[in-house]
């Protein structure tokens, strides 16, 4: 696959939206707004976790790609497979995990 995501790129994704914050959850590299998670690199370095609320469209588009385990079972999350993930669509679903945690004002300040 020629244009494979890394952490690095997804930092370089969100890095264009208002306020993003790097840091650590759960002992992982973290994307934060105001202090709130909205992406943050899982222990394996191969997958992410997201906010979304397109998550049943996501798992049946594209099963490879996208999975929820157990634990986040009962929040609006997935988890991305990095190597498998369209940079394009990948951009998309941070920029909605940004907005779903970011404070309402702010998220309002980003144009659709």
């Amino acid at each position: 696959m020629a244009d494979v995501v890394t952490w690095d790129r997804v930092c370089d994704l969100v890095s264009v939206l208002p306020e993003v914050e790097q840091g650590i959850s759960y002992g992982t590299p973290a994307c934060k707004i105001r202090g709130k998670l909205f992406a943050r690199l899982l222990e394996d370095g191969e997958r992410i976790a997201i906010f979304t609320h397109e998550r049943e469209a996501l798992l049946a588009a594209a099963p490879q790609t996208y999975t929820v385990p157990a634990h986040y079972a009962n929040y609006p999350m997935v988890v991305v497979v990095l190597d498998t993930a369209d940079p394009v669509e990948l951009s998309e679903l941070l920029t909605e995990s940004w907005r779903i945690r970011a404070p309402k004002r702010l998220a309002a300040t980003l144009p659709r």
